[in-house]
């Protein structure tokens, strides 16, 4: 016979139940032990009937998809066509996407959905946090656009529809403490403190905010107050009001000291509406205009407000963090977890969707951090999927028990982690 390929390898079919997904298998357990799945149950509604699916039984099939790199509602058919995970895992029923798509419709008329899944990943928070020797931490805070071409999108500030959801980021651990998700119209400003204040309550017990970081959609008395009267430590993006530039004006020109291509001071400033003064620190680069414009080259400043003592330089330092703490896990939770694509056409339906989608999130964070070593902790979930999750396995059953079969290279790191998400399971 004539051979008809590229390559001399054959393609059989094989008895054996494959799984091209074992490192879920993972995640997965480390879900179980962290009680993501009691929680679901606990604070989501009930099934209307006795042949209806529990609310992890659309939750649990959704965090692994958004693990594994699903996209879209669709994808949650490799879940359900996995009859590797389904051996090893509590994934008895796995609905289909048109039954998820109506189960988000529902929990979102409801609100139930929302607030039940708040509660679930306060439930998380609590569980990761607990053991981890901090009592105050950094809350960076950002609003982020996502486009989406339906009924119920709004217009955003940059000139497509979509949504503005806001979220709240723990600088120490990268945890999302708060997600609240927004019309796409409605102003990164609006509701800040109340979600400062949100974001506060969603900690455990014994655990408090310590610092805030935010751009200058934050720059409001209000949100300076609450850090002056909480005792916590602020660096704000501040606004190039009138105000603000008067203050730039009466720096002396001797105060200006040479700083990254530019130049650095600060001044005293405080707001119409603020209790306390506070410090603005100022940088001042040469800016290089149109060439049309008449002026060829300007000066263009950045302002931080700030309560914090240490040095201009520092402050900058510190807040600048900010990009790595809140905006690039904002960007991961957004592409790496699936949520720069809203699924429904219903605003409330999206809502609820989003936030499961935080909770995914969070189970990665604590998944890096508790299961993995070091060495892990700081890979996007692109790079812990190429390594890990899409790591084939083959599973057998034998003399009553199931066993998951993977390389020969990677069973000692399968087995330190299960031991290591048994430890945290029982701690």
């Amino acid at each position: 016979m004539i051979r008809q390929t590229v390559l001399p390898f054959k393609v059989e079919a094989t008895k054996d139940t494959i799984t091209p997904h074992a490192g879920l298998a993972l995640v997965g357990e480390f879900a179980v032990g962290l009680g993501l799945l009691s929680s679901v149950d606990r604070y989501l509604p009930k099934p209307g009937s006795g042949n209806g699916y529990e609310s992890h039984e659309y939750i649990f099939p959704l965090v692994l998809m958004l693990h594994g790199g699903g996209r879209s509602l669709e994808d949650i058919r490799q879940i359900r066509a996995d009859q590797g995970l389904q051996e090893i895992l509590p994934l008895g029923r796995v609905p289909s996407s048109d039954a998820v798509g109506d189960w988000l419709r529902r929990m979102g008329s409801s609100r139930r959905g929302v607030e039940g899944l708040e509660k679930v990943n306060q439930r998380l928070l609590k569980r990761g946090m607990k053991y981890d020797g901090i009592k105050g931490y950094t809350l960076d805070i950002d609003a982020t656009g996502i486009l989406a071409e339906k009924q119920a999108a709004k217009m955003t500030y940059k000139g497509y529809k979509g949504y503005m959801p806001m979220v709240g980021h723990i600088s120490e651990n990268g945890l999302v403490v708060g997600d609240e998700f927004r019309a796409g119209n409605e102003a990164p400003a609006a509701r800040n403190l109340e979600f400062i204040k949100y974001c506060a309550r969603q900690l455990p017990k014994g655990k408090r905010i310590k610092a805030l970081r935010a751009d200058s959609a934050s720059y409001q008395a209000s949100i300076i107050n609450y850090c002056e009267g909480k005792g916590i430590e602020f660096a704000i993006g501040g606004d190039l009001d009138e105000a603000v530039l008067n203050a730039i004006r009466s720096i002396p020109e001797q105060d200006w000291r040479a700083y990254k291509a530019g130049h650095i001071a600060e001044t005293v400033h405080c707001m119409n509406k603020t209790d306390k003064a506070f410090r603005l620190i100022v940088i001042r680069r040469p800016y290089q205009m149109d060439f049309l414009a008449q002026q060829s080259v300007t000066v263009k400043y950045t302002v931080i407000a700030t309560n914090r003592q240490e040095s201009a330089q520092q402050v900058v330092r510190w807040y600048n963090q900010r990009g790595d703490s809140s905006e690039n896990r904002i960007k991961e939770l957004k592409i790496g977890f699936g949520m720069e694509r809203m699924p429904c056409g219903q605003f409330e339906a999206n809502a609820v969707f989003f936030r499961i989608g935080v909770v995914a999130y969070n189970v990665y964070r604590l998944f890096l951090i508790k299961a993995l070593n070091e060495s892990w902790h700081r890979h996007q979930v692109q790079t812990v999927r190429w390594r890990l999750y899409q790591t084939a396995g083959k599973i057998v059953s034998h003399g009553g028990q199931i066993f998951l079969k993977v390389r020969r290279s990677l069973r000692e790191f399968f087995a330190t982690t299960r031991l290591k998400i048994w430890e945290f399971a029982n701690a």
